[in-house]
């Protein structure tokens, strides 16, 4: 099977999920790499604006929440006990210095951790991403 410029596609028909997980991270189709994945803020697009590959099997619900929490508490927690015990700053200052800095990071994480998720299910093939109907009709 060749593989076209913009594909993941490899040899024996599977799909290269470090190409699709890194599309992901960057907020693009995992098939084609070029197609934006989402329509707003978090809402998935139905198919890809590019190369028509479907996008609606996703099923990330709760994951990247959690993953994005999980990350976010690691690496603060210990910039925040760090700064508290070396400058002993005021504790509401801290505290609404910290409260800022994880909102923000969570908000520049979560679309990037959901298309890292909904990259790694169209890499798998799971929840129906291997019913591929635009790829077979082109094939």
């Amino acid at each position: 099977m060749e593989a076209t410029k913009n594909t993941t596609k490899v040899d024996g028909g599977g799909r290269g999920s470090r190409p699709a997980v890194l599309r992901g991270w960057r907020l693009r189709c995992p098939n084609c790499g070029t197609g934006p994945l989402f329509k707003g803020y978090l809402k998935v697009r139905e198919a890809c604006e590019v190369c028509s590959e479907d996008l609606h099997h996703h099923r990330a619900d709760d994951g990247p929440a959690y993953v994005t929490i999980l990350i976010c508490g690691h690496l603060l927690a210990p910039i925040m006990m760090y700064v508290f015990e070396i400058w002993r700053p005021n504790t509401l200052i801290l505290t609404v210095t910290f409260m800022v800095a994880f909102v923000a990071l969570a908000l520049y994480l979560l679309p990037r951790i959901k298309g890292v998720f909904v990259g790694l299910q169209w890499a798998k093939k799971m929840h129906g991403f291997g019913l591929d109907v635009a790829q077979s009709t082109t094939e």
